[in-house]
């Protein structure tokens, strides 16, 4: 069509607009299928590299160890990816923007340590406790916005600084002992390593994504129905809703046969919605998807820049907080080893792994999810065959850089195409 959006809501559909809604009512379920592969062929390869990971990580590791799908384990899996997830899921709101922060696993030891010491040593109400090291979290990202806002200081450098910085104040504040154990009866340890959803609630879960996806499906088919656009056919809608449904109840069923569906788990399920919705469906976030494409670009069209840089930077750091209070419930103690290792290398490696690009302007909430599924299958299958961590570190890397040539050759793809 040569006429514009402004005009189309006036002007009735041409031959064409018509002939294309016959086709693509007439073709359905199979137009769906081809258009996919279109778009696997242009470059937008979405989550298919991950979810061919998954199966096959998930394949290879129950051959070799079948306990490695059995319910339990994949519960004591889903507790694992809860903790990490959400500090993932911050890094990518600040590599939407192109930047990055690696201070991430420092600020989640720090944030164990308050909890420790304000909660356990100081007899600080655990809310309270959990309110400190959130603020504390929001002020050392808005540090980080600033130096890089103000003083043009590049994120790489500033928060590899604050890695160093939070990790001296972590050692300093656990003091001489190095380690404070938290109650095993309290209801945040509690809720880090044995709760769980009942199966009622948890299935009942299970259905509201296909619910919303054909609510939101028909209200974007009547839109565009209304200004003589093509749209989607019904049935589409409840192939997709259904396949989806199936999915999800037979994965909660097979579940609730071990110990069920943690509630740590689905809490960074319901993180990664809100943040998605915030990111698709709210100016902020198509903000942030706009400065990370062009940031010139953005300033000139009256995004306010600065704004959006601290609003990611703040949101990084209080996720990585908040995943450094339920690693401490999960193991039940603050210490000195909370926050080191690989907990950095995983949380930018699962946003990357998910889809998130580095190059800025093009990731998921979702991009967390399915990245840090990835790494604690792989995680999990190495420990089952009593493989050394060195074997896990090894592969990580080998599938974060694998991650890194796909999203690079799609990008290329992507380029190559727009130009043709």
């Amino acid at each position: 069509m040569s006429t514009d959006m402004s005009n189309q809501s006036h002007t009735p559909s041409t031959a064409l607009d018509r002939s294309d809604e016959r086709v693509t009512h007439a073709e359905g379920i199979s137009g769906m299928l081809r258009a996919f592969v279109g778009r696997v062929r242009s470059g937008d390869l979405g989550m298919l590299p991950v979810a061919v990971g998954l199966i096959v990580i998930s394949t290879v590791f129950s051959i070799l160890n079948p306990i490695f799908l059995a319910p339990n384990n994949l519960v004591n899996l889903l507790f694992d990816c809860a903790t990490v997830g959400i500090i993932s899921l911050g890094i990518v709101c600040v590599l939407l923007l192109g930047e990055i922060d690696l201070s991430v696993g420092s600020m989640s030891g720090l944030a164990s340590a308050i909890i420790g010491v304000l909660w356990v040593n100081t007899g600080v109400p655990l809310p309270l406790a959990i309110f400190a090291a959130l603020v504390t979290g929001a002020a050392v990202g808005a540090l980080y916005a600033l130096l890089y806002t103000r003083l043009g200081m590049p994120s790489f450098v500033a928060t590899l600084a604050g890695l160093l910085a939070l990790l001296g104040m972590q050692l300093y504040i656990l003091g001489p002992t190095g380690s404070i154990n938290l109650p095993y009866a309290s209801p945040l340890v509690r809720f880090g390593q044995i709760l769980v959803m009942p199966a009622w609630l948890s299935h009942m879960l299970a259905l509201v994504p296909g619910a919303v996806l054909i609510v939101a499906g028909l209200a974007i088919r009547r839109r565009r129905q209304t200004v003589n656009l093509s749209s989607r056919p019904v049935s589409t809608l409840v192939f997709k809703a259904a396949v989806l449904t199936l999915a999800l109840e037979g994965a909660i069923y097979y579940l609730n046969i071990g110990r069920g569906v943690p509630w740590m788990f689905g809490l960074f399920v319901l993180l990664v919605v809100v943040l998605n919705y915030a990111l698709t469906r709210t100016k902020w976030g198509r903000s942030i998807f706009a400065v990370g494409g062009n940031r010139e670009a953005a300033r000139r069209s009256g995004i306010n820049v600065r704004r959006i840089y601290l609003s990611a930077f703040m949101l990084c750091s209080t996720l990585a907080t908040l995943g450094g209070i339920l690693s401490a419930s999960r193991l039940a103690s603050s210490s000195q080893q909370a926050g080191t290792g690989d907990v950095n290398l995983n949380a930018i490696a699962a946003a990357v792994i998910g889809g998130t690009s580095l190059f800025g302007g093009r990731g998921s909430a979702y991009s967390a999810l399915l990245g840090i599924i990835v790494i604690q299958a792989i995680s999990n299958g190495l420990t089952l065959l009593n493989l050394s961590s060195s074997l896990r570190y090894m592969i990580t890397g080998a599938v974060l850089a694998i991650a890194v040539i796909v999203d690079s050759l799609a990008r290329r793809s992507r380029v190559s195409h727009g130009r043709a």
